[in-house]
């Protein structure tokens, strides 16, 4: 059994990406790891940061990113599916350059891919998320935010990437232009594992998290839609009051320990509410409280009318 990761990314270093972490924490799991570096900012580091880890299981290919003929997200899929394609292992591991795994699962991931390496009824497998907010105290648990997701997909040439590149589908035929397709595609038929990704897309210094915020729309919508959006707030992201959100009390992935070592923006945090109005974050409001109430205590974290882009085989 051969186990390929594979990742795309463009300015992570520029944009606080833990994208170093990210390659690390799988090389102990794979048997290579392909990374599709995108035309980074000449003040960008992130070749400078991949190379330093120094394995020959990394291979990087270089692109050119193109929104015009990928717009609305759609780039992040066709980069997504560059790197697949390079892939040669019977199993693909797929990991955004903001996400990590802890070391604790890489066992059981393991032991599942081999289990089901000869079931073709499994396309691929599921991972749970914990997403972390502000700092890395602190994680999101609602409603607004997806709890699940695939991570793991058979390395099949019908399988591509969907959408921005969140998830993936069967889409025979596919045309390579239309990831937004939904006619003649079926969702994968998906194992979830009893592993967590760490997701720290929303953990960056306040005034980096705007630029981000920015430079994301901007990728979907276009510069004139990105100024009218932000033409209201300030160059400081508010993550809101960190005292609602909830405390993680356990470890973090060991290759994050010098990422994290980094933390300086505490004192731009605010950990009680504020006393005028301010537009609140969407886990914040209390639609998405209160379907996040429900979902925990009686759902078991399934989501209540959610949107999920597999079909989930029982063990």
């Amino acid at each position: 059994m051969k186990i390929s990761g594979f990742t795309f990314t463009r300015n992570a270093t520029k944009l606080y990406y833990p994208v170093k972490a990210s390659i690390e924490c799988l090389l102990l799991l794979v048997d290579e790891f392909i990374v599709v570096l995108g035309n980074c900012d000449s003040d960008d580091e992130t070749e400078m940061e991949i190379k330093s880890i120094q394995s020959d299981k990394i291979k990087i290919i270089r692109t050119v990113w193109n929104w015009e003929k990928y717009p609305t997200g759609q780039e992040y899929a066709h980069q997504t599916d560059i790197a697949k394609e390079a892939c040669t292992g019977d199993w693909l591991f797929y990991i955004q350059s903001d996400e990590v795994v802890h070391e604790r699962y890489l066992q059981v991931i393991r032991e599942n891919c081999e289990k089901y390496l000869d079931d073709k009824k499994v396309d691929g497998f599921l991972f749970k998320y914990r997403h972390f907010w502000g700092d890395y105290d602190h994680y999101v648990l609602s409603h607004a935010w997806y709890p699940r997701e695939i991570r793991i997909i058979r390395n099949d040439p019908e399988i591509h990437s969907w959408r921005d590149a969140q998830s993936f589908r069967r889409m025979p035929g596919f045309d390579g232009f239309d990831y937004y397709k939904k006619e003649n595609t079926t969702k994968l038929n998906v194992v979830e594992i009893d592993a967590y990704i760490f997701h720290y897309g929303f953990v960056r210094p306040p005034q980096i998290m705007q630029k981000k915020r920015k430079n994301h729309n901007t990728n979907y919508s276009g510069v004139d839609s990105t100024k009218q959006m932000f033409k209201n707030e300030g160059e400081f992201f508010d993550y809101g009051d960190l005292s609602k959100i909830k405390r993680y009390k356990d470890t973090h992935p060991s290759v994050m320990k010098e990422f994290i070592e980094r933390f300086n923006w505490k004192h731009q945090l605010r950990f009680s509410p504020l006393t005028e109005k301010i537009k609140l974050q969407k886990h914040e409001k209390i639609k998405y409280r209160f379907l996040s109430f429900i979902e925990q205590n009686f759902l078991r974290g399934n989501l209540l009318f959610g949107f999920r882009n597999y079909n989930r085989i029982k063990k």
